[in-house]
């Protein structure tokens, strides 16, 4: 797909735009109103692909869930192995959305890192305006409504949660995505207990606070993200400068979302499967 039209989208989901602005500066990319009604589908998330792994599928068993936040219930989806012996004790990951809210494929992937041994959260950062509504425009325009100090306070509770379940051995870890790879990398620098910080296409803490930073980071991004890509150089050179333990991968050819197979042409399975695979690698070194 022209790669014009991946950036508008983009522009569509993150300023974001109008959708009837949206919608017109589409249709003069394709070059009409009907060829631009053809490209829209392809665009925008297909959530018949969000069942990677099924709902009700044997070895995990999943509940949503609500605990306490900053003067607010926080809702949440809890996904646990079922293969956690008495006595045992597992890693908890918490698992952040993207500016859409807790959707059916955010659910998804919370069950891949519960089948992949780890007690997992992912909780709705949109539950002060009483959860993640169906319509993603809906959604998209209640995260600038957000106080950022509290949202922040929602999730670093969502820690505090995980830790008192009994299953848990304590290791916490984060993985976010767009605005959740944001906030993961804030969670990083105020959380100086978190073991783990995975950041996919998120925007960077500011360099001044990277030396808080006590877990090991661990970043993806797309080559074609120019937008997210900017803060590379600087968050980069503050990690190294600070020791801190990171790394960070670029996959050739990505867009931005790349991990989300909902996501029509940004969508990138091999970028998405190895940026996968080295999460998991990372989960396994710092909270097995």
């Amino acid at each position: 797909m022209d790669q014009n039209i991946i950036n508008l989208f983009d522009e569509y989901t993150h300023k974001p735009l109008r959708r009837d602005e949206f919608l017109r500066r589409l249709a003069q990319l394709t070059g009409s109103v009907a060829a631009a009604m053809t490209v829209l589908p392809l665009l925008e998330s297909n959530y018949a692909n969000a069942a990677t792994v099924p709902v009700h599928v044997e070895g995990i068993s999943a509940e949503d869930i609500t605990y306490p936040g900053d003067n607010t219930t926080m809702k949440g989806y809890l996904v646990k192995p079922d293969n956690i012996k008495a006595g045992e004790k597992r890693g908890a990951v918490i698992v952040i959305h993207e500016n859409r809210g807790l959707n059916p494929h955010i659910r998804d992937v919370t069950r891949r890192v519960a089948q992949a041994g780890y007690i997992a959260l992912a909780p709705d950062a949109l539950s002060v305006a009483g959860g993640t509504p169906s319509n993603e425009d809906e959604a998209r325009a209640l995260f600038g409504k957000l106080d950022a100090k509290q949202n922040l306070n929602n999730f670093l509770k969502g820690f505090d949660y995980l830790k008192s379940l009994p299953e848990s051995n304590g290791k916490t870890a984060a993985v976010g995505f767009c605005w959740g790879g944001a906030l993961t990398n804030q969670l990083a620098v105020n959380d100086p207990t978190l073991d783990a910080a995975v950041a996919f296409y998120g925007m960077q803490a500011a360099a001044a606070d990277v030396p808080k930073i006590k877990a090991r980071v661990l970043l993806h991004y797309g080559e074609k993200d120019e937008r997210v890509n900017a803060g590379i150089p600087a968050y980069e050179e503050a990690l190294k400068a600070a020791g801190t333990k990171y790394e960070l991968f670029v996959y050739e050819g990505a867009q931005h979302a790349f991990h989300n197979d909902t996501s029509g042409p940004r969508y990138n399975k091999e970028a998405a499967e190895k940026a996968w695979a080295r999460t998991l690698q990372l989960f396994k070194e710092t909270i097995a």
